[in-house]
């Protein structure tokens, strides 16, 4: 008989893993990612991503219930995407997170949608600045420097 083996990682280890997965769904489903992207109001983003179509989404890794029950600035990212997801761990407690936002279950291989984000579109002059931003930013981190 076999004993189960409980794996636990590091908070860091799983905000690393939960980000590369949904950053990796974000790909697949045909939108191209940007990790660490700051907002026009100094908050930061933890994946933002621009769709084929324009559309912008703004997902946010929740790393354990502490990082979540601590960090409660999400609302203050609405306001600059069309879409905007919780991504967490396969292990992390949904039924905490509140309805509304879309969910995203991840880990460092990739991740799913379980409950797909409302679409709120941006007013057309937000989007064209965060839109203009967001591939400046793309071209400065793709630019060798040194």
């Amino acid at each position: 008989m076999s004993a189960a083996i409980e794996l636990v990682f590091s908070r860091p280890e799983t905000t690393l893993s939960v980000t590369r997965g949904a950053a990796r769904l974000m790909i697949s489903l045909g939108w191209a990612p940007l990790y660490e992207v700051c907002l026009p109001n100094g908050r930061r983003a933890d994946v933002m991503a621009l769709s084929p179509k324009g559309q912008l989404a703004i997902v946010e890794v929740k790393s354990s219930i502490e990082d979540y029950r601590t960090d409660r600035k999400w609302g203050e990212y609405l306001e600059f995407c069309d879409e905007f997801y919780f991504a967490v761990a396969p292990e992390f407690p949904r039924e905490i997170l509140p309805e509304g936002p879309g969910l995203i279950v991840a880990d460092g291989f990739g991740g799913a949608v379980l409950t797909p984000s409302p679409v709120t579109p941006l007013a057309g002059a937000r989007r064209k600045a965060l839109t203009l931003a967001f591939g400046r930013l793309a071209a400065l981190r793709a630019t060798p420097t040194g």
